[in-house]
């Protein structure tokens, strides 16, 4: 079950994606993957970075 807070930032997520030109639900869900995957990847590097900088 969706909560009243994520309900609101799922919508402004899409009509973020609405004013930038994306329509499409699909072409959507791709972009927040993208989006995720790149949030994910950044977090890898950054520990991977604090973690060299420890020793």
């Amino acid at each position: 079950m969706l909560t009243p807070k994520m309900k609101l930032l799922i919508n402004r997520l899409w009509d973020n994606f609405w004013s930038g030109g994306i329509a499409n639900p699909l072409t959507a869900m791709e972009q927040i993957s993208y989006l995720l995957f790149m949030r994910r990847l950044d977090e890898i590097d950054s520990k991977l970075k604090k973690d060299a900088e420890g020793i």
